[in-house]
């Protein structure tokens, strides 16, 4: 069973730089077709000041950083068992080209369905950008399988 003693647990900060050719490659990897994500004058067009992130590419800070990884390691969750429950997002600007975004997360809740086959970890972040602005509010759902 996951120890409850994480619930209140705050991850380490993860810094993401907004990098043009990491959005273009993480929009093509994704399938995006909006040349807003893809073209600065698009999004220049379209009231951007560069290319903006898309929707789900926040959730990579965590993951380039190492915090997700030692978030497992901590929780004792294998990655074998590892499903992945939810992810929410909720905007509130936009990260652009040129932005540094931070990403603080806190371990919300943990508790078990089935008399402890499947376990969960709710998991909230907030997103914030070099001027201190939320961009984002994401909420993840972690499941391990027992």
């Amino acid at each position: 069973m996951i120890d409850k003693k994480w619930i209140g647990h705050q991850l380490g900060a993860s810094v993401l730089p907004i990098e043009r050719s990491r959005l273009q490659f993480f929009a093509k990897a994704i399938g995006e077709t909006d040349p807003v994500y893809t073209d600065a004058d698009a999004a220049r067009a379209a009231g951007y000041p560069d290319l903006p992130a898309p929707p789900t590419f926040l959730f990579a800070a965590e993951l380039d950083s190492g915090a997700s990884n030692q978030l497992l390691a901590d929780l004792q969750i294998p990655l074998a068992k590892l499903l992945h429950g939810e992810q929410g997002f909720s905007y509130h600007r936009a990260a652009c080209v040129g932005d540094v975004v931070t990403v603080r997360s806190t371990i919300d809740d943990i508790y078990d369905k089935k008399n402890g086959a499947l376990e969960f970890v709710v998991k909230t972040s907030r997103a914030t950008n070099q001027r201190d602005e939320l961009v984002a509010e994401l909420r993840t759902v972690i499941v391990c399988r027992n």
